[in-house]
């Protein structure tokens, strides 16, 4: 059974780009949505609006509130969550892959 979050839950994960080395995916719900349990690679997140959620793992849950336009770090992990608050939720993760860095020739800007 896959737990990967696209596949689990494509009502609020999209893939909005991906490559060898990473993948972004867009995160969105309303007020009361819940997702399944889901796996999330090391990932850096980067919250697009406020919002207030439970997460669930196991028998162990916690409330967490996230301002708009905060970085960072999401360490890998396995949950469920729930929108707990009177706001949507707008989130997009970098999701980091084991894969060795391609050539070691001159890059200038985005590819």
């Amino acid at each position: 059974m896959s737990l990967d979050p696209v596949e689990t839950n494509p009502n609020h994960y999209k893939v909005v780009f991906e490559n060898d080395r990473v993948r972004v995916l867009e995160y969105t719900d309303h007020p009361g949505d819940r997702t399944t349990p889901h796996e999330h690679p090391d990932s850096v997140m980067h919250t697009l609006s406020s919002f207030r959620r439970r997460l669930h793992s196991g028998d162990a849950h916690r409330d967490v509130e996230m301002p708009t336009g905060l970085t960072g770090w999401l360490p890998a992990q396995r949950h469920a969550g729930e929108n707990i608050g009177d706001t949507p939720t707008h989130v997009l993760f970098v999701e980091l892959k084991d894969a060795v860095p391609s050539g070691q020739g001159v890059h200038l800007g985005p590819e």
